[in-house]
């Protein structure tokens, strides 16, 4: 990967703020925290549930995983199917991890999320809607408005941190983001190990 970013913090207030800004009702959709996967914990989760966003430390073995994974799920007359109902691209900017799941959490429930007529999204997912993975991970390379709103988002967390270093590197932990696709659950993204979970919620 040539271009990095500075990575997101997996902080709700700072999710929401960012989806906001680029075309997501604030009053329709929110990111909050799961505490975990008790009956009890699981029931203070607003419903619906439109996204799950895993938090998992990334390692080379589960990036070689994802690769291989997503070659042979596109391969296949099924996959080629499947690809067309999941929005997916792949990530070429080092660190823009939290960025490209959130692009999966909104792009795979554009059915059921009304965006802001104009706003970036509408027109970002418009211009990619025909693209392959590979293209859609091109375009947005060279997308400066949302390289401009990914900053500004990697900013505005409460983690103090020198900046400069966090580019300089690859960071744990890798988001993931889940739907409900019918007729199965999607992963978008390979994990190996849970640790964090953020939910897109309506």
């Amino acid at each position: 990967m040539g271009k990095r970013w500075i990575p997101l913090e997996a902080n709700p207030d700072v999710l929401n703020q960012f989806i906001w800004g680029l075309g997501v009702h604030e009053e329709d959709v929110q990111f909050c925290d799961v505490y975990g996967l008790d009956d009890e914990l699981l029931a203070m989760v607003p419903q619906p549930v439109l996204a799950v966003l895993f938090l998992y430390p990334l390692t080379s073995l589960d990036e070689e995983k994802e690769e291989s994974s997503v070659s042979a799920a596109t391969s296949t007359s099924a996959g080629k199917e499947l690809s067309k109902k999941v929005y997916f691209t792949k990530q070429t900017v080092g660190n823009a991890c939290g960025t490209v799941g959130v692009i999966h959490a909104i792009g795979n429930a554009t059915s059921q999320i009304k965006l802001v007529e104009g706003s970036y999204f509408e027109k970002f997912y418009k211009q990619t809607a025909d693209m392959d993975p590979a293209q859609r991970a091109a375009f947005l390379e060279e997308d400066d408005e949302m390289e401009d709103a990914h900053s500004v988002a990697a900013s505005a967390g409460d983690t103090d941190v020198n900046f400069m270093s966090l580019m300089d590197e690859n960071h744990n932990p890798h988001p993931m983001a889940l739907h409900h696709l019918k007729p199965c659950c999607r992963m978008l993204q390979k994990s190996s190990k849970l640790e964090l979970q953020r939910t897109l919620t309506r």
